[in-house]
């Protein structure tokens, strides 16, 4: 089965079509970021507004990579949620009609599901069961992976997403958006413990997350540093350390207390290299690898959605001409 996928839940635009038989045929996204940036953040109607201009393009483009014809196609997935409204209902809309037009079959997907697998698209996939950290500009969460789609949220933030705290300190430090790359690139200038900055709720048991203190935190060291560039690269790399810290820590019990011994990481922040860094040094330490999909996967993207809806097509799901978005939908809520 080949099967098209769609992702609109945020600020890129991307299909890809995966194949069970010869895995990813082609993928492609586009990306709002320069639209965004001059915001310091997503506006959800210009978000709308370009997945409806740029879908339909993508959406032939990752055929013709392919080779195929829509004809060739065993079925459509796309993202149903969590994310904007307005953004998921430009996927929904499409993808839904694309499907009945043809007659194919179609899917909705929930988007961390399609993060919590992306990293088995790559050549060696780790086996389950395992531990997924999902950390991205509106999520962070760890889930236990028994098996394709049975999931258990062993922890999640309570406030700010750790993307989020990333977007919002680069905004406090003067940085353009995203945060996540401005902030890695000034900390590599920074002194190391120059600033100590908390690691919030580590210090009590438990797996959830906050931010929201930490980047109070920051705020008041910005004040004090002041207009002094050496202070403010200080600050980013006591921050960036905080919330590895934290990643960290809460990863390493997450696999102490479910017993995994492998531990996959998908999400925008999956792609800092400090963090990477630190977790093989943990995994080295406590017995668990840690996986993750390229780069480039790492982001939103569609091969995660058609990877994602081919295994749910093949276990029977199928949603009818009555479908519609969830832009908040709890994974513990995914049957």
């Amino acid at each position: 089965m080949r099967v098209l996928g769609i992702e609109s839940s945020c600020d890129e635009t991307a299909a890809a079509v995966y194949c069970r038989r010869e895995g990813l045929l082609a993928h492609a996204v586009h990306s709002q970021v320069a639209d965004h940036a001059a915001y310091g953040g997503v506006v959800p109607e210009l978000a709308s507004r370009d997945h409806v201009r740029k879908l339909p393009g993508l959406v032939s483009g990752v055929l013709r990579d392919a080779g195929l014809e829509p004809q060739d196609l065993g079925g459509v997935a796309w993202t149903r949620g969590p994310g904007l409204p307005g953004a998921l209902m430009v996927g929904a809309a499409y993808a839904r009609t694309f499907a009945w037009a043809r007659g194919l079959p179609a899917i909705g997907v929930h988007h961390m599901e399609g993060h919590l697998l992306a990293p088995l698209l790559e050549p060696d996939p780790p086996a389950m069961p395992l531990v997924a950290l999902l950390v991205s500009g509106g999520h962070t969460m760890l889930v236990q992976v028994a098996d394709f789609g049975r999931y258990r949220v062993l922890g999640e933030s309570v406030d700010d997403a750790a993307g989020e705290a990333f977007d919002k300190t680069a905004r406090l430090l003067g940085l353009p958006y995203p945060g996540g790359p401005s902030i890695a690139r000034l900390a590599a200038e920074g002194t190391p413990g120059a600033v100590r900055l908390p690691r919030p709720m580590t210090d009590r048991p438990g797996l959830d997350f906050s931010f929201s203190g930490l980047k109070t935190a920051v705020l008041h060291a910005v004040e004090a540093a002041g207009d002094d560039p050496q202070g403010r690269a200080d600050i980013a790399h006591g921050f960036q350390e905080a919330v590895v810290d934290t990643l960290v820590i809460k990863c390493r019990r997450a696999i102490e207390q479910t017993g995994a011994r492998r531990l996959v990481v998908s999400g925008g922040v999956g792609a800092n290299a400090r963090l990477r860094e630190r977790l093989a040094e943990a995994g080295e330490a406590n017995g668990f690898t840690a996986h993750y999909p390229r780069l480039e996967l790492c982001t939103d993207n569609a091969a995660m959605i058609a990877y994602t809806g081919l295994r749910r097509l093949e276990a029977g799901h199928r949603d009818d001409l009555d479908f519609s978005v969830r832009p908040r939908w709890p994974l513990a809520e995914l049957r």
